[in-house]
């Protein structure tokens, strides 16, 4: 399926909810819209399926204009953060319904399948209303993938499932996305989700649309701060900075020598990323001497909160690390991982894949 939104914007009473924006996700691929709460991601979602009409702009699907054409008249499956499903079907009956409604052949062998990749198989003889919340938000899935359509449009769809099934069904979804010719759309809160799932990533902030394009290159060249700090998880490290002959001075004195594009202002933003803050040091790094304020441990991760000289800092350290809260410590920083924003928040100079200029 071919999607295009053309000047799509959307308004309820004196609220804009989604500001002008033009999107044309690539076909066959998923298209992660990436976005805290409120961002937009569920008004955008429900326009192109057709359970809302925008204010301004069309929709139109392998160049015809279906802006206003009810769902019930689109080939459109998709899963809500709340569960939906048939209560008085079983799990296998939710499950087969679209294939059996298209008469399709097989029909067992492809639920037993589905079921199989959802780790759903051993309830297919349950109703609903006897699986938990998150076992029933898989049957939900399972139904959309069964349906087959040409656009599917999944609204935060593991947000309800705990820590390592989210884990294990990313994984199989992308597998399955892979093997599908549907178009998908996947809206998240998480940049983590949308780097696991690539593709191409839509960022979205407060009802705009901020960046579009191949999930990598906008998770390495964001366009501007803002874009930076909803594509970083924990969010991207912002040092206030001058131009100076020799590089960037930052408010501790010290100096980067990072030879900048010519800009307007002299006041600068460098942005770096938790994973850049080490606890080694290597030829040419930059030192930042500080005190330990918070010190968490994630999974195989280690956050440590680090008050310093250029401001509070977060470094993701990899392994678990034990620090004394108040201890002093040395990050160490490599200057060609340094993102360099101008007055305005564009994007003036990103590391280039692999962290080198």
């Amino acid at each position: 399926m071919h999607l295009n939104l053309q000047g799509i914007s959307k308004k309820v009473g004196p609220a804009t909810w989604l500001y002008d924006m033009s999107l044309e996700p690539v076909p066959g691929a998923v298209t992660v819209l990436l976005g805290a709460t409120q961002a937009g991601k569920t008004s955008l979602m429900r326009i192109m399926a057709g359970l809302d009409v925008p204010s301004h702009g069309t929709v139109s699907v392998d160049g015809v204009d279906v802006t206003g054409m009810p769902v019930r008249e689109r080939n459109v499956a998709m899963v809500y953060q709340q569960f939906i499903n048939y209560p008085a079907m079983t799990v296998a009956d939710n499950i087969a319904s679209p294939m059996k409604l298209r008469g399709d052949k097989n029909v067992a062998a492809r639920v037993q399948e589905l079921a199989a990749k959802l780790h759903i198989e051993m309830f297919l003889q349950r109703l609903p209303a006897e699986l938990s919340g998150g076992q029933q938000q898989r049957v939900a899935l399972a139904r959309a993938l069964a349906k087959g359509a040409p656009l599917m449009l999944l609204d935060e769809p593991l947000v309800n499932l705990d820590y390592k099934l989210r884990e294990e069904l990313r994984e199989e979804l992308t597998q399955l996305f892979a093997a599908s010719d549907s178009t998908v759309i996947y809206a998240t809160t998480e940049p983590g989700e949308a780097l696991l799932l690539g593709g191409y990533t839509a960022v979205m902030d407060a009802g705009e649309l901020l960046q579009y394009g191949p999930t990598a290159e906008v998770f390495h060249f964001p366009k501007s701060l803002r874009v930076a700090r909803a594509f970083s998880d924990p969010p991207m490290n912002l040092l206030a900075a001058t131009r100076q002959n020799e590089g960037l001075r930052l408010k501790s004195g010290a100096v980067l020598n990072i030879d900048v594009p010519t800009a307007g202002s002299q006041a600068l933003t460098l942005g770096v990323r938790a994973s850049a803050l080490r606890l080694t040091a290597a030829p040419g790094d930059m030192a930042l001497d500080g005190h330990v304020e918070l010190a968490e441990i994630s999974g195989s991760d280690t956050f440590v909160h680090l008050s310093t000289a250029v401001g509070e800092v977060v470094a993701q350290l990899t392994g678990v690390h034990f620090f004394d809260l108040g201890a002093a410590l040395t990050l160490h920083l490599n200057p060609a991982q340094v993102y360099v924003f101008d007055a305005q928040g564009d994007l003036l100079l990103a590391p280039k894949k692999g962290g080198q200029r």
